[in-house]
């Protein structure tokens, strides 16, 4: 019997969250079965699914198991169901809770162009072919966080919506460190991205991250980038870029843009990164796309990305490249094969269901195991 190499909690979600989390099971099985890894696997209830059943997003017990695991593996939380709920008992609240107790500062979003799907993008697929971008966000500060915050009533009676951007040395610099990390297994280019020339906010951002890499990171190349310029660029020639690191609004913001230039929100995965302790961090992992309640229970949804951050749990969380790598692998082949989910379809490709996708995907790992 196979030792545990790493402990994860599923937590499904809503919406398309279950669907893509049965496929993605599937592949964690399939790995176990082929592979050398063996992961132990806990599964439970988060955002309206867990309000559903216990009046609250996310329990206690759920919380403790999260701080327990090695990672969280999250489908989606959300529905239209759930939209005149009182504000602290939301499904979206599970999420920032979950962010907060593990504090997860530092939000990866990869985008990458598969070759078999350079034509599914809104750009020429010269522009994109190859694009291969992570954009690093800061996930728990800046104008979403910062102080003072709220609507205020003004003498005249106007309304007044304050708010507040605030960075600190600190959470510049510890994101830092994790983008110039993530370069140096790249390409070892960096782009930092703010707003200098009209934030004092950016001013700080951009010294600090300068003052970092002259004192441990001079090897890597560094930029600075305004983050208007950032968008155009991502749009013109999105190649120049490698590691995009970011404060919490920008990189909101360029990570949607980024996305969308592979084609489907469906293909995106996402980590989100505490700091590391005795060689391990605590971390979420989740596909990009949210609940999608349009399409919930008809088995269309793309698995892809929730399988991807599983591929990205491997290589971050377990440091397991060469697994993690076989799944990308796997994928990559299935689309170039010719499956398709209804978000992804083109003319004569074969079109497959959520768990079509999944199994084919399973069968593939299977079949490429025996070569890795």
């Amino acid at each position: 019997m196979k030792n545990s190499e790493g402990k994860i909690l599923l937590l499904p979600g809503d919406g398309i969250g279950p669907e893509v989390n049965k496929a993605l099971k599937d592949v964690i099985n399939s790995a176990d079965a082929n592979t050398a890894i063996n992961i132990e696997v806990e599964e439970d209830l988060v955002g309206g699914a867990s309000y559903d059943k216990n009046n609250t997003p996310l329990t206690d017990d759920v919380l403790k198991k999260a701080v327990s695991a090695d990672a969280v593996i999250l489908g989606s939380v959300g529905g239209y169901q759930y939209d005149n709920l009182p504000f602290e008992v939301k499904p979206e609240r599970a999420l920032l809770k979950l962010r907060k107790e593990l504090d997860l500062y530092a939000n990866i979003r990869p985008a990458k162009v598969f070759d078999a799907l350079k034509d599914a993008s809104s750009l020429k697929s010269d522009i994109v072919e190859g694009m291969d971008i992570i954009v690093l966000r800061e996930l728990t500060g800046g104008i979403y966080f910062g102080e003072p915050r709220g609507i205020r009533k003004l003498p005249d009676g106007q309304r007044e919506g304050i708010n507040t951007e605030v960075y600190t040395t600190n959470e510049i610099v510890r994101l830092g460190k994790v983008g110039f990390e993530i370069a140096e297994q790249r390409k070892k280019i960096v782009h930092s991205v703010e707003k200098a020339n009209v934030m004092e906010s950016g001013i700080l951002w951009r010294e600090e991250i300068m003052k970092l890499h002259n004192e441990k990171y001079k090897h890597i190349d560094l930029s600075n980038m305004y983050a208007d310029n950032c968008a155009m660029q991502l749009v013109k020639q999105p190649k120049q870029f490698d590691v995009i690191i970011t404060g919490n609004l920008f990189g909101d913001i360029l990570s949607d843009i980024s996305a969308e230039l592979t084609g489907s929100l469906g293909m995106l995965p996402s980590a989100s990164l505490g700091d590391e302790v005795n060689g391990k961090r605590k971390a979420l992992y989740e596909p990009v796309h949210g609940s999608a309640p349009d399409i919930a229970g008809k088995n269309i949804a793309n698995p892809i990305a929730m399988i991807l951050s599983f591929a990205m749990f491997l290589k971050l969380s377990l440091k397991n490249n060469k697994v993690s790598e076989l799944i990308e692998s796997s994928v990559e082949n299935v689309l170039g094969k010719g499956y398709r989910t209804k978000d992804i379809m083109q003319s004569g490709k074969n079109l497959v269901t959520t768990s079509d996708m999944g199994s084919l995907i399973s069968k593939e790992i299977k079949n490429l195991s025996r070569s890795f």
